[in-house]
């Protein structure tokens, strides 16, 4: 299993949880196999701040995540991350490793609009 987390800065698993899923610097990709972490990659998102709808659930899709975790993402990425196959989870916070315990816990299962895409329309 392959799961992308969304990170502020590039501290492999102690990186921070990006809160805002369309403006992440960072994905750490985390390999997976039986509950145990196989390996983690740094990759920048080339679309930090500036992507039109798709592009980035696209790009995760191209990585072969399964799973994408974030602190907050728009009603418009949840489906598209559904169309693609990849499960979206949202109301992760502090590190990567923190995250994907929480994840791994049951804690993060669904992905719900944040606030912020709610209340501008995108929900």
């Amino acid at each position: 299993m392959r799961i992308a987390v969304t990170a502020e800065n590039n501290n492999g698993l102690d990186s921070l949880v990006a809160q805002h899923f369309g403006h992440a610097p960072f994905f750490m990709l985390v390999d997976v196999k039986d509950g145990e972490v196989c390996a983690v990659q740094s990759i920048v998102n080339p679309f930090d701040g500036k992507h039109q709808p798709g592009e980035m659930p696209d790009f995760i899709k191209q990585q072969n995540a399964d799973v994408i975790l974030s602190g907050g993402m728009g009603g418009r990425a949840i489906q598209f991350f559904e169309q693609a196959g990849i499960k979206a989870a949202t109301g992760a916070s502090g590190t990567v490793r923190q995250a994907l315990e929480l994840f791994f816990g049951g804690k993060l299962k669904e992905a719900a609009p944040c606030n912020e895409s709610t209340a501008h329309g995108h929900g």
